[in-house]
């Protein structure tokens, strides 16, 4: 595989060579394809550099980028299928969610208790810094206002996976930093849509509830389904008894919506209120069908991140392919300013945590919490509001970009650790 890997590598640097050739005859018919070349077997090139390889997750989203950017055409309609259809946005950004919540587990909330302070300092962090970081960038840039929408979304958003990665790397407190990450992804489907309706409410039409009921499903529907199966493996026969009854219940409702409640509710309120209980019904069968499956190929689970990533991939490619004529516009500006919220997020929330007396190492694991945002997250509700072209073109353009900086931030720190002074300052939260 590493051979492949370097083969890779050399066919990127050729690529590269069409690529600059093309550019100097401005001939589109070469460059256009060796743009793609260079970039898809760059990232897969990476992975025979060792000191690289945890950067081919970035490359393969700037391969993306460049793919939508090179042929946006190729990336909005596949054989009919409009790639940017909700239900499609839903699915996936369903799959990448269940991909995040296996690798959660239960007992992450188990230390809720013990690193209490932390996680209070860390959620106010969170929800403060970078929605109103986002709103002043937006009062500095002057974007049109459904792209400047999308600057406060991504700063409104839950942190992800990416910095419980980053803060491992760094050596800081992942305790505290899954617990935030935990916390926040539950909080989020209340504080996102408040949020957005307090600082973007005069750039874009917001629904409240409907944005509420849209990230329920986006995100802890999934997660739930993935937390029921972390519950099975460790449940005994007369728990897994009462969960095959729920499923078995779960599958009734749900034909009871499909096949009745459908055709007799009108009510909007209740029509939304039907369809989430039956979101929740469904994630009790998708939990308890993965976990069988999981028993019958043990290597799932550690498929699931690979297939998070192409959902991620997935959105970025179509949100390039849709947003291709504003961020040829406003691309480089939107760049900066996603690099300026990004960086206010990891400078305030160490610095806020110190000031609340945290210890460097939670202050690092802080900084990562509020920097790095669920950008997966982001791009679902913009699609889910069929604004992928506009409002999710800063979380297009914020993710790859945490990724870089997040890598070289945790590096920095890893090679950097704070002398825990007498009386056991280092992880004290």
């Amino acid at each position: 595989m590493k051979q492949f890997n370097k083969i890779c590598l050399i066919i990127s640097a050729v690529a590269a060579v069409l690529l600059l050739t093309g550019i100097v005859m401005q001939n589109a018919s070469l460059y256009k394809p060796a743009a793609i070349a260079t970039a898809v077997f760059f990232a897969i090139g990476l992975g025979s550099v060792p000191s690289l390889k945890g950067y081919q997750y970035t490359a393969w989203i700037i391969a993306a980028v460049v793919a939508g950017m090179v042929f946006p055409e190729a990336f909005k309609n596949w054989g009919g299928v409009n790639l940017r259809d909700k239900t499609l946005i839903l699915v996936i950004i369903q799959l990448v969610m269940f991909g995040m919540g296996t690798h959660m587990s239960l007992k992450d909330f188990s230390g809720l208790a013990s690193t209490g302070k932390g996680v209070l300092v860390g959620l106010f962090c969170h929800f403060s810094i970078m929605p109103l970081m986002g709103l002043l960038l937006t009062k500095v840039f002057h974007f049109e206002p459904e792209i400047a929408a999308g600057i406060i979304l991504i700063g409104s958003c839950s942190s992800g996976l990416a910095s419980n990665v980053m803060v491992y790397l760094a050596k800081a407190n992942l305790v505290l930093s899954v617990i935030v990450t935990a916390m926040a992804t539950l909080v989020a489907p209340l504080l996102t849509p408040l949020l957005m309706k307090t600082l973007a409410g005069t750039l874009i039409e917001i629904r409240f509830v409907d944005m509420m009921m849209e990230i329920i499903k986006i995100v802890l529907v999934p997660i739930g389904a993935a937390l029921l199966h972390d519950f099975l493996k460790r449940a005994s026969a007369e728990q897994k008894k009462k969960v095959y009854l729920l499923a078995a219940i779960s599958a009734v409702w749900i034909l009871t919506i499909v096949f009745v409640l459908q055709k007799i509710v009108i009510d909007h309120g209740l029509v939304q209120s039907m369809n989430l209980s039956g979101f929740f019904a469904g994630a009790v069968i998708a939990g308890l069908v993965y976990h069988w499956l999981s028993l019958r190929f043990p290597k799932l689970d550690s498929m699931m991140p690979l297939i998070s990533m192409f959902g991620i991939i997935y959105f970025t490619t179509v949100t390039t392919a849709a947003g291709r004529e504003n961020l040829m516009k406003v691309g480089v500006l939107l760049f900066i300013a996603s690099v300026i919220h990004n960086a206010a997020g990891y400078f305030f929330g160490y610095w806020l945590s110190r000031l609340f007396g945290m210890d460097k190492n939670s202050s690092r694991t802080i900084a990562f919490e509020v920097g790095l945002q669920n950008g997966g997250m982001a791009s679902g509700i913009a699609g889910s509001m069929g604004k992928l072209g506009t409002v999710g073109l800063a979380p297009a353009v914020f993710s790859p970009w945490m990724n870089i900086s997040g890598s070289l931030l945790a590096n920095y720190w890893r090679r950097r650790a704070p002398q825990p002074p007498e009386g056991g300052e280092r992880n004290a939260t």
